[in-house]
This record gives C-alpha cells, sequence and structure tokens, in this order.
C-alpha cells in the first residue's frame, strides 16, 4: 500500500512517497549524510524499537502532549532512513525551490539513490555565502550542475508548471489518468520569473497535490501568497478540505496571509521543526485544526491501507500523551517503525 514519510531533518524539510506503482518519491532533503558501510550494516541491526525506547528514556519523562518533545535535537539521516526500510532507489527528485534547507546533502544523496528523474525550477539563484558553516557548498555546486546543465538523461530535468500532465507523474502509459497520482499545482512561469528578478525564490515554489485512492495530501514547500493567490483561484476543488496538508514554510509565521486555511482546511497538518515563538500555532487553533510537529513525534508515517489512512510518530511518550484523552491506545507497529496515534477513514 502507498505510505508516505514526512522526516524530522532539523530546520529542512524532507518527505519520501511510496507508490502503489513501486515508484519512490522523494521531495526535497536535508540533514543527508552519506554513512559508512559500518554504520549502515548497524544501523540495519539496531531495530527501530529499541533505539525508540532508548530515546524515550533520555529524552522525555513528563513532557504533555503540548509540551516541548525536544525531537529537533534528535534528526533523521535520509540516507540511513531510507535504506534501514529497503528504499534503495530513488524514481523522481523534486526540488521545491533552491534554498538550501531543501538541499541539504542532495550530492551524497543522488550519490546513493541516483534518482532517475529530477524536477527543478528554472531559478537563476546565486549563492556563494557559506561562511556559518552550516551548509556544504559542494551540495550548491552538485545542484546548479544539475540545474543549469539540464541533462537530458542520468537525471533526466524536468520543470512543470501548474496543470501539468505527463506519463507516470499523473498519466498512465497509455496517457490515462492515474500514475503515481502527483498534480502540480504551482509554481507558475509568472511566479518563477518574479523570483528571479526580485531574488526571493518562495513563490516560485513547488506545491504538490498527491492523490492516492480517495485520500488527498497536499507537499506546500515554502510556497508564500501569491501561489495561494494562484491555487484557490485555478484549483480551489483540488485543495478543498484536503486530508493532510505538509504547512508550507515549515509551518513558520513568516508573515503571511493564512486565509487559504478556511479553504483548504486539513484535517491534519505536519508542521517541520522551529522555535515555538516562529511557528503559526495560532492560526490553526482559531480554526481548530489539528496539527503535529516534527519536534513532538519525530518523523511521522502516513500509511494508506483499505481502512483509511493511519499515523504513526517515532517518539512514543508523545503518541501515549496524543492518545491520553482519546478511546484508544498507542501500540508500535514493526511495519511503518512507529506509534499508532490516529487514522483519517
Amino acid at each position: 500500500m502507498p505510505r508516505v514519510h514526512f522526516l524530522n531533518v532539523n530546520d529542512g524539510d524532507c518527505s519520501i512517497i511510496q507508490h502503489l506503482s513501486g515508484h519512490n518519491t522523494v521531495i526535497d532533503v536535508s540533514a543527508a549524510k552519506k554513512p559508512a558501510a559500518a554504520t549502515v550494516a548497524k544501523a540495519r541491526k539496531f531495530s527501530m524499537y529499541e533505539s525508540i525506547l532508548a530515546n524515550a528514556v533520555e529524552q522525555s519523562k513528563s513532557a504533555g502532549v503540548y509540551g516541548n518533545f525536544n525531537q529537533s535535537e534528535y534528526p533523521d539521516n535520509p540516507i540511513e532512513y531510507m535504506l534501514e526500510r529497503g528504499i534503495t532507489s530513488v524514481f523522481r527528485f523534486i526540488s521545491t525551490h533552491p534554498d538550501m534547507d531543501h538541499l541539504d546533502g542532495i550530492k551524497h544523496f543522488f550519490e546513493v539513490f541516483k534518482p532517475a528523474n529530477f524536477w527543478d525550477t528554472d531559478n537563476t539563484k546565486e549563492l556563494d555565502d557559506f561562511d556559518d558553516g552550516r551548509y556544504n557548498p559542494d551540495d550548491w555546486e552538485f545542484y546548479t550542475s544539475l540545474r543549469d546543465s539540464k541533462p537530458k538523461t542520468n537525471p533526466k530535468r524536468l520543470a512543470l508548471y501548474s496543470g501539468a500532465l505527463g506519463q507516470y507523474f499523473n498519466q498512465g502509459e497509455g496517457g490515462q489518468g492515474g500514475g503515481d497520482g502527483l498534480h502540480v499545482l504551482a509554481p507558475t512561469p509568472e511566479r518563477v520569473d518574479e523570483a528571479n528578478e526580485i531574488g526571493d525564490w518562495n513563490d516560485s515554489s513547488y506545491v504538490v497535490l498527491y492523490r492516492t485512492g480517495n485520500k488527498r495530501i497536499l507537499f506546500s514547500g515554502d510556497s508564500h501568497d501569491a501561489t495561494w493567490e494562484h491555487i484557490l483561484a485555478n484549483h480551489r476543488d483540488d485543495v478543498a478540505a484536503v486530508d493532510v496538508l505538509i504547512a508550507p514554510h515549515h509551518g513558520r509565521d513568516s508573515g503571511r496571509d493564512y486565509e487559504f486555511l478556511d479553504v483548504v482546511n486539513p484535517r491534519l497538518t505536519l508542521f517541520g521543526n522551529a522555535p515555538s515563538e516562529y511557528l503559526a500555532y495560532d492560526e490553526w487553533n482559531s480554526r481548530d485544526l489539528l496539527f503535529v510537529t516534527n519536534n513532538q513525534g519525530g518523523t511521522v508515517v502516513l500509511d494508506v491501507t483499505a481502512g483509511g489512512l493511519d499515523i504513526y510518530v517515532r517518539h512514543e511518550p508523545f503518541a501515549r500523551a496524543f492518545v491520553e484523552d482519546r478511546d484508544y491506545d498507542t501500540y508500535y507497529d514493526q511495519t511503518n517503525r512507529g506509534w499508532f496515534i490516529g487514522r483519517l477513514k
């Protein structure tokens, strides 16, 4: 069955979609470091269950569900995470936009998984300041080599715009609808041109809707107000009352208009990592919208089954706090390597 992983990767983004077709899509990457062979072998022997129990003792003994669960201090390395789960190839990699917190470790990632397809934007961003030591200049050099050479193969580079149709991502081999269920809602050529002119690439970000069965999961990149004006004007029915929203800009309160939430009205929103004072909790709380952050649950797995969409988190103390006042209990699921917190039917 399809499965989506929303990884806990410091202050960046990385999501993995395991499609029913057998294809794997990765959207952005952060905190990716090439592990030594011995590290990978050790990780495979050390079960996730044991890891979670060890972390539970060390990290959070009494935090409430709204407390600081401190999971931002324990990021996952996407390369190790995928190899531990037997994900050894990537059919497509989507770079939502050219910010380093979405490209951190891309060089090592491509060396290991060799994506066949690379979705990118026709941006002209230049970056030469790495004085803070947080990011590796080699990653930027590798990314721009992919962007600027525009290779036809290895990987095949695609710059797609709102409403794009294509074989495999939203069409089958015969041209009929379906494929891997990925629908490009943004960017538009106008937004990319404007981003290149003003030097702010958030509104040139990909926004991708993933449809699987009757479930809709919306990946928002760092999209800002102009993007959402376009989406609500042109794709309103597609995004109305989605099942899961990956919050734009990691859920940061970035001086934006949040009226789009009145239409999107997600049943669950996933936030990335940022200090609490920078997250837009109030916008979700005022609309009585459910959300889970990476800092609370660690990595989140969405398992689409015949019964609905099951939600698992890596961090046991948060899972137990989350279900404490509900009519069910958590349990550890070996297949998803996480603790159950609920189902969207």
